[in-house]
């Protein structure tokens, strides 16, 4: 099989380039051309994946002492926003000699500590700069100086899709990539973003971390708690690793507000909470309801329900008003243990037929210490 292609969760899929590869294949097309006749329409660069990329150029402009050129951006496979987008490169002839780059239009600038870019610079990743300067380098004339502006004419309106301002990165999108290529639907990319946003709300924020599975989980912080933002993040079935994360960075209080559905599953220690991985919804409801004193006929009657909320509601009609209060008291236990007893966890429980289910008295604690 050709680098082109990978088997993610049994399906061939195509892979595509970075931002940080197409930067570099205009910066070096622009260089390239400025200081030569030639006008190009293809141009290659190395990656540190090991892979040559052969990407065609577009938009090339050529005036004496300047020239710019765009790569448009094939994510392959990945359901990527930015895939399509045009990343430009626009050199220009200085006086000092090397190679100097300079972010233009719709890049992002830092301005939360925490990434890998120190606050007040562009948000061009250290991988795609090294990229950018080699390639430039490459082809420059001894002795000679460029200036190189990285643009992205429709990044600040794709910013607005991502989770860039969270991350402090404000104006336009990030040039990422660390190995040259884009692994399609690769759930280690949201595994990068996630720990990135949790290192910013631990440098920021120095409080304890709320944790929500969805987007009505961070909506009912927000707008029900008062929760800050700059608290909260979404982590979505991905509650171990984020537990992990969480246990490196020192947090000392974890605060998690989710659907049962998915923190049901902590109760009998799953922790990545994705049905594919792991759909035991009936086996622990049938568990709890049995613990109740649930007939056999209403256990059964569990197992013919599709939905967590008709679950919930069975569960309600067993009479103990106390059992979602409860069952958030095992969640905080369960993730507690998980965590080696270092930090302390509290849960608060919600569905959408019902809205808000129970909470536990930990979970109370650090709500007021907001």
């Amino acid at each position: 099989m050709s680098w082109e292609n990978t088997v993610t969760e049994g399906r061939r899929l195509r892979r595509g380039r970075s931002s940080g590869s197409c930067a570099a294949a205009a910066a070096r097309a622009a260089v390239a051309m400025l200081f030569n006749d030639e006008k190009l329409k293809k141009v290659s660069i190395n990656t540190p994946a090991g892979v040559r990329l052969k990407m065609d150029l577009e938009d090339v402009d050529c005036k004496a002492g300047m020239v710019s050129c765009a790569v448009r951006k094939d994510a392959g496979d990945d359901p990527d926003i930015t895939n399509g987008m045009l990343i430009y490169a626009r050199a220009i002839v200085v006086s000092e000699p090397g190679v100097k780059i300079k972010a233009g239009q719709g890049v992002g600038m830092v301005t939360r500590p925490g990434l890998q870019v120190e606050v007040g610079k562009p948000a061009i990743n250290p991988v795609p700069e090294k990229m950018i300067l080699e390639e430039a380098c490459a082809v420059l004339p001894p002795g000679k100086g460029v200036e190189i502006e990285i643009n992205i004419p429709d990044g600040e309106r794709l910013t607005q899709k991502t989770l860039n301002a969270r991350l402090g990165i404000t104006g336009g999108l990030s040039i990422l990539g660390t190995s040259g290529l884009v692994e399609p639907m690769s759930e280690q990319s949201y595994k990068d973003t996630l720990a990135l946003e949790l290192k910013a709300v631990r440098q920021e924020h120095r409080g304890p971390a709320v944790l929500v599975t969805g987007n009505y989980g961070r909506e009912l912080a927000r707008e029900h708690f008062r929760l800050p933002e700059k608290a909260i993040v979404k982590i979505g079935n991905l509650i171990g690793f984020s537990l992990d994360r969480c246990l490196e960075l020192e947090f000392e209080k974890i605060l998690l507000i989710g659907h049962i559905g998915k923190l049901i599953k902590v109760t009998a220690g799953v922790f990545n909470t994705h049905s594919r991985i792991a759909d035991a919804r009936f086996e622990i409801f049938a568990a709890r309801a049995a613990l109740l004193g649930a007939a056999p006929e209403q256990i059964r009657k569990l197992r013919e329900m599709t939905t967590t909320e008709d679950m919930v509601d069975l569960l309600a009609g067993l009479g103990d008003e106390n059992i979602f209060n409860r069952l958030a008291v095992d969640v905080s236990s369960r993730a507690g243990d998980y965590l080696y007893g270092q930090m302390e966890v509290g849960t608060i429980l919600f569905n959408f037929r019902r809205g808000l289910l129970g909470c536990d008295e930990k979970a109370g604690q650090i709500l007021e210490e907001f």
